[in-house]
């Protein structure tokens, strides 16, 4: 998409501190290209970037305003629109993965025009999409999977990206949503698919592979959440994931927007993701579990992990407090001849 960088994140007012995972992601897996952050007056969340106004940002050298939040329905406010239209003004590009389409909107197409800018909709899903047909290709392949919605799918991928090219095994990060996309720069927008293409699209971008590696694919939604299961069925199916690790916020009282719906047990989890998974690859395991434990204490979080791994047999972790290398460990061991013909090529 040749989004510019650097970024000036925008977090706006909102006071959700999961509403602003993207900007959080971004600030995370790419630091070099986050140079500032913009919040509204009166806004409660921060990422501990420098606080910028859109001209001050510009002259410091940003080159494009990531709208870095997530609101229900994926709309642009009133607020956003004339925030958007500022920030063109003070000569930035803006970058969104909302579910409304800056292009669009009539004010935000007139002042890019009338500035040179450009206006980028992560979402959007190119035309050569097919139908999915199920059949096995080579290579190996990696889901994280969840219990719920926002419960750090992404970040887990993304850090068994980092600890598996650490240890010279070839390994590919393949983004479906769109805080994955503007990290990795390129991936499918999985929730902005039409449904009979939800498999195909993910065998599009996790195709065959003839090199050993493993493509490491982000789970979207949750297979018990009622609003979005149709999107993780499409994407397990797709995905004919070798391995999945199922990921976790243990201190999430019921599912996300949905106080009348539990979470699941991660036995449920495991159970019913394995059970769905076989539909395209019949041998698909769980390797491991990764847990969100930030609200947790360091020692607390530690006994949480150990505990977790006694009742389900799987190594868990905390992948951002404590590294995912016990994961990789099970993988080499379930995996093994793979793993080490990576490590003989790299």
């Amino acid at each position: 998409m040749m989004i510019k960088a650097p970024y000036l994140l925008y977090l706006g007012s909102t006071a959700d501190p999961m509403a602003i995972k993207t900007s959080r992601g971004i600030a995370m897996f790419r630091p070099e290209d986050a140079i500032g952050e913009f919040v509204r007056e009166g806004g409660a969340l921060s990422l501990g970037l420098p606080q910028m106004g859109f001209a001050e940002a510009a002259a410091a050298g940003a080159r494009t305003l990531i709208l870095g939040i997530a609101n229900a329905g994926g709309t642009l406010s009133d607020e956003l629109i004339d925030d958007c239209e500022a920030a063109l003004d003070a000569n930035l590009d803006i970058a969104s993965g909302l579910h409304s389409r800056l292009r669009d909107e009539p004010r935000l197409v007139a002042a890019a025009k009338r500035n040179g800018r450009r206006l980028f909709d992560v979402r959007d899903v190119g035309s050569d999409l097919r139908v999915g047909n199920g059949l096995p290709r080579a290579g190996r392949r990696m889901l994280t999977v969840g219990t719920d919605c926002s419960v750090g799918k992404m970040v887990t991928t993304l850090h068994l990206e980092r600890a598996m090219r650490a240890r010279g095994i070839a390994a590919d990060f393949r983004a479906t949503g769109q805080t994955g996309i503007l990290i990795a720069g390129s991936g499918v927008p999985l929730d902005a698919v039409i449904a009979d293409f939800i498999s195909g699209a993910i065998e599009q971008l996790s195709p065959a592979r003839e090199d050993g590696g493993w493509d490491l694919i982000e789970g979207q939604g949750s297979l018990f959440h009622p609003s979005f299961a149709g999107v993780s069925t499409g994407l397990l199916h797709g995905a004919q994931p070798d391995a999945i690790v199922i990921c976790h916020d243990p201190t999430r009282p019921h599912m996300r927007g949905l106080p009348h719906y539990p979470l699941p047990s991660l036995a449920d989890t495991i159970e019913a993701n394995l059970r769905v998974g076989r539909l395209t690859n019949p041998d698909v395991i769980a390797v491991g579990i990764a847990l969100n434990t930030s609200s947790l204490e360091r020692e607390e979080a530690l006994a949480l992990c150990r505990r977790t791994a006694e009742e389900t047999g799987l190594p868990a972790t905390d992948p951002v407090a404590f590294g995912v290398e016990e994961i990789i460990d099970r993988m080499e061991e379930c995996f093994g001849e793979s793993l080490q013909s990576n490590l003989r090529s790299a």
